[in-house]
């Protein structure tokens, strides 16, 4: 199934925004792209070729960022037991998924849960970049 161009855009400005944040790098494990800082996944943003849903995993500690992402069309918590420590699989074709701003705050409240306190505190310090892409 051909992934839509709205969600391929999407996924376009979140892998972006992941990466651009401090001292993230792009790997490529069992075939998809995730976004790591200091060697921990912080955002697993699938595979863009069709081979399966399309969609972003990410963990969200916030209580009301979690049911927000639970509420979206088709969400579920992620497999393998990360959905027990808060991880949440977010697709991002059907009608009524998250804008790509949504989905990057999603992704920067994994990145600080995730990161190093010194680094996510360059978020607050406006000293880092926060992505090469402006959420839409």
């Amino acid at each position: 199934m051909p992934v839509s161009r709205n969600a391929l855009k999407k996924w376009d400005k979140v892998r972006a925004y992941a990466l651009g944040l401090p001292e993230a790098t792009e790997e490529h494990p069992w075939g998809e792209s995730v976004a790591k800082v200091n060697t921990k996944v912080f955002v697993f943003l699938g595979a863009n070729d069709g081979s399966h849903p399309f969609g972003v995993t990410l963990k969200l500690t916030d209580e009301t960022a979690h049911a927000h992402a639970l509420a979206c069309p088709g969400a579920e918590p992620a497999g393998y037991g990360l959905g027990r420590s808060g991880w949440v699989r977010v697709p991002l074709e059907p009608v009524g998924a998250p804008s790509a701003e949504v989905l990057c705050d999603w992704v920067e409240e994994s990145y600080r849960t995730i990161a190093p306190k010194r680094l996510a505190a360059l978020l607050d310090d406006g000293r880092a970049g926060r992505g090469d892409a402006t959420p839409a």
